[in-house]
């Protein structure tokens, strides 16, 4: 029994490997079941399996980038009474998960660049406009912190300057997966974290 289960789950990650790939490779619409099996060098009958429809396995495909941010939401969450230190995690992971981690990559490049976002995945997208609010509801709350620290000086409003924080990486984000060839991330990296902190008023 625990080699049959052990055996499952290979094939799961098999698939979920290769939906990956041609999520990624050629959008949503022209990637079929069918065509995910032979990538996955099997039947559609292991892909029933474990996933009901296109929509279920494109769900699980996207959690590939949306866990490690709702992890690290919660860890950033934590170091509220070190708010720049908090601020500073998430850059820096952030941007690392996107330098480094190939399967987060492509996951984030199939929502933003590769997907006719429709109603069948509206518990996807649910997830992923709820993952944006806690974000930019972290920002907030760690700016507003260090606000009253004294560590960012800048009068703006911790919603506004949280706001400006999220969709700042977002743009760098996108911009990256969009044309990788026009910059290293790993390289500008700590550029585009010190200019962060002047977006926030703030030379911490």
């Amino acid at each position: 029994m625990r080699r049959t289960k052990e055996d499952a789950e290979k094939t799961r990650q098999t698939v979920l490997d290769a939906a990956l790939t041609l999520f990624s490779r050629d959008g949503y619409s022209l990637t079929t079941l069918s065509r995910i099996a032979k990538e996955a060098g099997c039947s559609r009958g292991p892909i029933y399996w474990h996933f009901q429809t296109k929509d279920d396995l494109y769900e699980a495909v996207l959690a590939y980038s949306q866990e490690p941010l709702e992890a690290l939401v919660a860890e950033c969450r934590a170091m509220n009474d070190t708010p720049i230190d908090g601020l500073n995690h998430f850059i820096e992971r952030w941007l690392g998960l996107l330098a480094n981690d190939r399967k987060y990559r492509q996951s984030f490049e199939i929502l933003l660049n590769k997907t006719e976002l429709t109603e069948a995945m509206n518990r996807t997208l649910k997830r992923e406009r709820q993952l944006t609010r806690s974000i930019i509801a972290l920002f907030q709350a760690l700016v507003e912190r260090a606000q009253k620290d004294g560590r960012i000086t800048s009068e703006e409003a911790p919603e506004d300057l949280g706001l400006l924080g999220y969709t700042y990486l977002m743009g760098i984000t996108q911009t990256w997966l969009f044309s990788p060839r026009l910059f290293s991330l790993k390289q500008q990296a700590p550029f585009f974290q010190r200019q962060f902190w002047r977006l926030l008023g703030s030379g911490h």
